[in-house]
Order: C-alpha cells, then sequence, then structure tokens
C-alpha cells in the first residue's frame, strides 16, 4: 500500500494542470471557450498548440494568423509552464475615471471628453467607432463584442502610456463597448488631449490602428444570412504566433 501511494504521488508530481481559454472564432472551432489540460512538467506554450493542433484540424489552420498569452501576457511558444498557470488562444484582434475602459453600456461621447479637457489644451480630439449598416456589401444587422478582458484592459493601459511618450500630447482615453451593439452606437471612443492639433491627430490614428492589432478584442457580425467572426488585423511581428513557431526565428547555421 505504501509503494503505490509512492508511486501515485510520484506521477503527480511529474504533471501539472493549466487553464486554457479560447476567444473570438477559436472559441467556435474548439467548440468551448475554456478546457482545463494536464501536462508533462517543463511543458511549454509550444506544446499547449501542438496539442489542440492534433485534435482539432480547423484550429490548426487559424493558428500561424493567431496568438498565445501565459497568465494575461502576451508570450512565444518557448515559454514554459507552471501548474495553475493561465493560457490563452487569441485571434487577430477586430477591434478606461480610469484612461481605458471596458464596458457594456452606451458610450457618453460627451462625458468622456469633458473628463478629459483641461484649460491648457489646445486640442481635444475624438474618434467614436460607430457600428454601420453594410460590410462588404452584406447589409449589417448587428455587431457582438467579446474581449479577454482583464488583458484588454492591461493592453489599452498600456497603449495610452506608450502615446504619451512618441506623440506631444498631455492625456488620452479608450473606451470599448462589449456585447451586442445595434447600428449606429459607438463601439470604441479614443479621445487625446494636447495643446497642439497636429500630435493629438497623430496620436489618435495610431491608437486606433494599434489598438484593432494588439487589444484582445472580437467582433461578430450578423447578417440577414448568417454570422462570421470579422477577420481581424494581423498582430505584429513582436508578438509570437499560436503555431508554435517564434515570430522571427534565428537563422540556420
Amino acid at each position: 500500500m505504501v509503494a503505490n501511494e509512492n508511486a501515485l504521488a510520484l506521477i503527480s508530481k511529474t504533471e501539472m494542470r493549466i487553464d486554457v481559454l479560447f476567444f473570438g472564432i477559436l472559441k467556435d472551432v474548439a467548440g468551448k471557450s475554456a478546457d482545463s489540460l494536464v501536462l508533462p512538467e517543463g511543458a511549454t506554450l509550444g506544446d499547449v498548440s501542438q496539442h489542440y493542433a492534433t485534435r482539432i484540424p480547423k484550429l490548426r489552420d487559424l493558428l500561424p494568423a493567431s496568438a498565445m498569452s501565459l497568465n494575461q501576457e502576451y508570450a512565444g511558444p518557448e515559454m514554459k509552464l507552471n501548474e495553475n498557470d493561465e493560457v490563452a488562444f487569441l485571434p487577430p484582434v477586430s477591434g478606461g475615471a480610469a484612461k481605458a475602459q471596458i464596458v457594456r453600456e452606451k458610450i457618453d461621447s460627451a462625458a468622456v471628453g469633458a473628463a478629459i479637457r483641461q484649460p491648457q489644451d489646445g486640442a481635444t480630439l475624438m474618434f467614436d467607432g460607430i457600428v454601420r449598416n453594410n460590410t462588404r456589401g452584406r447589409r449589417t444587422l448587428y455587431l457582438e463584442y467579446e474581449s479577454y478582458e482583464e488583458m484588454a484592459l492591461s493592453q489599452m493601459e498600456a497603449l495610452i502610456q506608450e502615446a504619451l511618450q512618441k506623440f506631444a500630447i498631455r492625456d488620452a482615453s479608450i473606451v470599448h463597448r462589449l456585447g451586442r451593439l445595434e447600428i449606429g452606437q459607438t463601439s470604441v471612443l479614443i479621445v487625446v488631449a494636447s495643446a497642439h492639433r497636429g500630435p493629438a491627430f497623430d496620436a489618435c490614428r495610431w491608437l486606433i490602428d494599434t489598438l484593432k492589432r494588439r487589444v484582445p478584442i472580437w467582433k461578430k457580425e450578423y447578417f440577414e444570412d448568417g454570422a462570421v467572426w470579422a477577420d481581424g488585423e494581423p498582430f505584429p511581428a513582436e508578438i509570437a504566433k499560436a503555431e508554435g513557431i517564434p515570430a522571427n526565428p534565428p537563422a540556420s547555421k
């Protein structure tokens, strides 16, 4: 009996359990939003990717354009895992007071603009992303947005800090809405305040373009004849892809 108990203890020490999350179209293909996976000690993110690519062929086809995160931070396939780690598969993103916010109610553009404005500002620039009634010639009925919320907020806050360093602006805010959005409603609002208009325009354009590539928020478009996940922007080169190959693999010797 003692020998059996020792054997079981030895096996348990050589394995670990992790939590796995799927978002956007990857959730649909996997047939679930979350999973629990037991791996051998010393396993990596690449091993997780290979596990699901082998068992879900349709998912494998999407991994070259997707990314992975480890405990809410983008990470490459070489990253080693530990017990109770949280791994997420992230499709290209489509895509607070707190400077960054994620909300489910109507976005009050005027209130967000008023909250950021200061007497020293000569310009307050606002990007108001609105749900339109068509996509590539098909009539859109409504949209649904979902997100890896904790990571999305962290990434949005990081974008604001990066914009403050890159551009001569005083402040910025980003608000993104989740859930069902009707035609004409605001999905994302970016407000930039600065002394001069030039930096405000530059920063606002950079923020929305980078948000759509980096922040894990996805939209599903509903039409009269069906629904599809919107094609996201490709991830930046520095973010490793989920297929298990580093974004910039070393040259062979």
